[in-house]
């Protein structure tokens, strides 16, 4: 780590640019669907859960965007680490990416757009829990596998920035999922607690 550090420049502003947008992006999507769980503000306003579910993941897709492109701009604007600069760790990366994408894209067919974009916030809740592919091979595949497109992008590029970076992402997701999982729990307990009540 320490010589990874010697490579980085935490002053520049593509850096801090990376740095916010990593952070943000996790904390505006949970703060957004719990001030909609608690208020259905965003489904009064679109007068549909389903458009306000839309919406929000509209916009999570967006800054998803911007985060891979101020990640990408952090790695161009700082040198690049010698020993990774070949074409055994350049084929190493692309394996990643492809990894993560699979996890990622096989994330979002299993779960449908609601069940992606925090549609159970919205009152958009699944019958049961997926335990298909690629749940069945980790929890979480949708934030494993995008950490594993920014570690393979990072080796692609060569670059000690986006190594750092990833680590960055990876700690995030990893706040993120503590933060979630319980309240998402919480919200399939009270929906079954509702099923009992009823019959």
């Amino acid at each position: 780590m320490t010589r990874l550090l010697g490579y980085v420049d935490p002053s520049d502003p593509c850096f801090v640019a990376a740095i916010l947008t990593i952070t943000f992006n996790p904390l505006f999507w949970n703060v957004v669907a719990r001030w909609e769980q608690r208020t259905r503000k965003l489904s009064k306003v679109f007068r549909s859960p389903y458009l306000a579910c839309y919406s929000l993941g509209a916009a999570i897709l967006l800054l998803n965007v911007l985060r891979s492109h101020c990640f990408t701009q952090a790695m161009l604007s700082q040198p690049k680490m010698e020993s990774l600069d070949n074409p055994t760790a350049y084929r190493v990366g692309l394996a990643l990416l492809g990894i993560g994408s699979t996890f990622v894209l096989s994330s979002f067919f299993a779960l449908g757009f609601t069940g992606t974009f925090l549609g159970d916030y919205f009152g958009i809740l699944m019958e049961a829990r997926v335990t298909t592919f690629p749940f069945n091979i980790l929890d979480n595949p949708m934030y494993w596998g995008s950490t594993a497109n920014y570690l393979g992008w990072a080796i692609m590029h060569a670059s000690p920035t986006g190594l750092l970076l990833t680590v960055v992402v990876a700690l995030i997701y990893m706040v993120a999922i503590q933060y979630e999982e319980p309240f998402t729990a919480q919200i399939y307990q009270q929906k079954a607690s509702s099923s009992r009540k009823r019959s």
